[in-house]
């Protein structure tokens, strides 16, 4: 029986960084997927990614081959399309990626750093020893097989099913569960056209309740004849079919009379803040099993690269000190909250607001500009937002019986502040992480309560 430094479940963008990242630097790892290697990378996902990430991470931008087309921004709709937001700035420059070449490109990327790849192997639950996650129970589905891998820490980097997480005994001190509402059902087809798109360096984003209730729907142009066309619906209450939404609402366009479905599927995501805490004894989570995805646009993979690169050097130097208890990967968590983190915790308050606006209020407020382009960009950037709110406005709102929407749109602007400084001061240990996590919940208890999302 060998037993690995590094076991890391889910061969996706987190997983694969984090593999190659540690195998880099000497660690013995194991890469599963229950996926054949071929298969690795093929995921059904809105493809899109930031030029920063890569800056940020030091890591090869995509080459030929690996992306089908370049953005330059993103143009948001208002639910009557009577006002677009033409967003543009450096932190929307990016790829429209080729998921599977781009994901293959990562795979290989950690065999030949070293890691052992697992191809077709299940993982079924953490094998805990001691407190500690010591491995997992895996399952060769090849030979129909039972097996048992050991490592000295595991990583959770299994997507949305969290497949580790979610059987973790509480002691561990990760929150196996989330609140469904918190996550979106989503669709998407890859397009040939019959007719060029208008412009294919732009991503479009339609926000409308009616369509896609606590969502949007999109169109990105992979080149000129070919789309990336989806839908994302908030899972709450009786949510709707987004397949159905898609064909009745978006397909029915001119714009894709006579057009090809090339490749379609659904999958869920997480749209709401990190987990509270992303480590325990032997154990991270990272990627969409940690929630690390941007909770109004639902873009995960360069949050999810970078959970991966700093999982591995968590792990590296908890290693090195002989301690990869809770306390010995603590930093992981430390690290997140303040790169990613602060600025999806704030985003979160967003979102509540958001799902709780009429789309006659998000109307009026694209509109009247209360927030401008350039606004949305440092949101995307940085978490934060200022309102647009001169004398006119308030007029123009106060004959309109409005003031209560700008009551609240401040009220949001106020907590997402709060809420990204509450996580900006996350605890340096452990021992305070208790009294941190109470705060946090009363935040987002008064976002609801404000927005009326409860």
């Amino acid at each position: 029986m060998e037993k690995f430094d590094l076991l890391v479940v889910g061969a996706g963008s987190a997983g694969c960084l984090a593999a190659s990242k540690a195998a880099e630097a000497g660690l013995n790892v194991c890469l599963i997927d229950l996926k054949s290697t071929s298969e690795v990378g093929k995921k059904i996902c809105g493809d899109a990614i930031g030029k920063h990430h890569f800056e940020n991470l030091g890591l090869e931008e995509p080459r030929k081959g690996e992306f089908e087309g370049k953005v330059l921004g993103i143009k948001i709709f208002s639910p009557d399309t009577r006002t677009v937001f033409n967003v543009m700035g450096e932190g929307l420059h990016g790829y429209l990626l080729n998921r599977h070449v781009f994901g293959q490109k990562l795979l290989r990327l950690a065999i030949q750093k070293g890691a052992v790849f697992l191809e077709r192997t299940l993982a079924l639950e953490p094998i805990i020893e001691k407190g500690f996650v010591s491995g997992v129970l895996a399952k060769n589905l090849e030979k129909n097989e039972k097996m048992k891998l050991y490592a000295k820490v595991t990583v959770d980097a299994s997507g949305y099913t969290a497949v580790l997480r979610k059987k973790l005994p509480l002691e561990i001190g990760i929150s196996p569960h989330t609140d469904k509402e918190e996550y979106e059902a989503c669709y998407r087809e890859i397009r040939e056209l019959k007719e060029e798109v208008e412009d294919e360096r732009f991503c479009e984003i339609y926000l409308n309740q009616n369509v896609a209730p606590g969502g949007y729907y999109w169109i990105f142009p992979k080149n000129k004849m070919k789309v990336n066309v989806g839908i994302g619906v908030a899972m709450k209450h009786k949510f709707p079919n987004p397949k159905e939404q898609l064909y009745k609402h978006v397909l029915t366009r001119e714009l894709f009379r006579g057009s090809k479905v090339l490749d379609g599927g659904s999958w869920c995501v997480p749209t709401r803040r990190p987990l509270d805490s992303m480590v325990g004894n032997g154990i991270i989570v990272a990627g969409d099993a940690a929630c690390q995805v941007n909770p109004i646009h639902g873009g995960g993979i360069g949050p999810s690269m970078a959970a991966g690169v700093l999982a591995a050097q968590t792990v590296v130097e908890a290693l090195e000190g002989g301690d990869w208890s809770r306390d010995g990967l603590w930093r992981y968590n430390v690290l997140f909250m303040s790169s990613y983190g602060a600025k999806q915790a704030a985003l979160d308050i967003f979102r509540i607001f958001l799902q709780a606006c009429s789309d006659e209020e998000i109307n009026y407020g694209m509109r009247y500009r209360l927030i401008t382009e350039r606004d949305v960009l440092k949101a995307s950037q940085m978490g934060d937002i200022r309102l647009n709110l001169t004398e006119k406005t308030l007029r123009i709102f106060r004959g309109l019986r409005r003031l209560g929407f700008l009551k609240k749109l401040k009220e949001a602007a106020d907590l997402m502040k709060k809420a990204k400084n509450h996580y900006l001061n996350y605890p340096e240990k452990p021992e305070e992480f208790e009294n941190w996590k109470i705060t946090t919940q009363s935040i987002i208890e008064e976002a609801k309560v404000k927005f009326g999302s409860v």
